[in-house]
């Protein structure tokens, strides 16, 4: 695409014309799957061509000014400027375009979050689940709405203790800090919810869809990427009935974040390190395991090399057959499924 740019006070525009040849749309390469879309030539060479024309703006304006002509937006119409954002990185990494000069300041690559007395190690909290109820699950907000510092202590807790650190979530996510009315001051666990893998066969097989039915809904998944039980919190049977709050709690929030509710939860359990005890306790379906691959892995150079366990929550009756439609599927709560909330 040839792009020509106008200004209008502070504001961008642009406008499309007819197709200039480009390094991508010259490589005619099969379209990239991507956090829930897959993109073509001509959608990855104009994204090559936003970001060469505006590199002035900065990643995070880019990925607003793509995600706009691309219309590549969430149910309740919010861009999808993380993903997009990220697509953006991962191309550059594939030195398919060139990111603009970075505006802050700080070496590129993760971040360590920062060390407080907060995320230290405390006194040994010991008992049963049930005498830590009711849990209550806490949503974190980033930015003005982060009353208390809930972000930075949730990234400072994944970071110190989860055996995988923090990383900023892949696309759509929600964190939870789990803690007791009987103590509502101490943080006892640390989840994280987030997009699912674009492609996993043994979920594929199990829901029964076709490609374009996975490509429309698969957004209705979400994937519980991190969950960590502080180290000295051992308080038996407590993990899964955090997953079972989360079961009951998650569907409303998500709602609230994104308009539309998910109809199945789903994990990766690294096998060789956990035996998804709590998982089988809370009835979520054990499906196989996955063939190791990474979101991006897609000349399958890492075949085999991180083999999980995949696990699975339906969050509404017929969950296959709702996710097997050409049209949005609604979650709708049957009485029996009420009854139990």
């Amino acid at each position: 695409m040839k792009i020509i740019r106008w200004t209008i006070g502070d504001r961008f525009g642009i406008l499309l014309l007819e197709s200039e040849p480009g390094p991508m749309s010259q490589m005619n390469q099969p379209p990239l799957p991507f956090a829930g879309r897959e993109f073509s030539s001509a959608d990855l060479e104009l994204i090559r061509q936003i970001t060469s024309d505006f590199a002035g703006l900065g990643i995070t304006e880019i990925a607003r000014t793509a995600c706009e002509l691309l219309e590549w937006k969430r149910p309740n119409g919010g861009l999808k400027n993380l993903e997009c954002r990220r697509l953006i990185e991962h191309l550059a990494g594939q030195g398919l375009l060139r990111l603009p000069e970075r505006q802050g300041r700080g070496a590129p690559g993760p971040r360590r979050a920062p060390r407080t007395e907060r995320g230290e190690s405390q006194a040994e909290i010991t008992g049963s689940a049930g005498e830590w109820e009711p849990l209550r699950l806490e949503v974190v907000r980033g930015g003005p709405a982060d009353h208390g510092g809930n972000h930075a202590l949730f990234k400072e807790l994944l970071d110190r203790h989860h055996y995988l650190g923090y990383r900023v979530s892949f696309g759509a996510s929600l964190r939870y800090l789990v803690r007791s009315e009987r103590g509502p001051g101490q943080v006892l666990a640390c989840l994280l919810w987030s997009s699912p893998a674009w492609k996993m066969a043994a979920r594929d097989r199990w829901i029964g869809w076709s490609e374009d039915e996975r490509k429309h809904n698969l957004q209705y998944i979400v994937n519980n990427s991190r969950f960590l039980i502080l180290p000295w919190v051992r308080v038996k049977g407590l993990a899964s009935k955090i997953l079972a709050a989360c079961a009951r709690q998650l569907p409303r929030d998500w709602e609230k974040l994104y308009g539309y509710r998910p109809l199945l939860l789903e994990t990766l359990v690294d096998a060789e390190r956990f035996r998804g005890t709590c998982y089988r306790a809370a009835n979520w379906i054990k499906l196989g395991q996955t063939t190791g691959r990474g979101r991006m892995d897609r000349e399958h150079r890492a075949h085999g090399e991180a083999v999980k366990d995949l696990y699975v929550y339906p969050l509404c009756r017929h969950v296959g057959e709702r996710l097997r439609t050409s049209a949005a599927p609604i979650w709708k709560e049957s009485e029996e499924e009420a009854d139990r909330r």
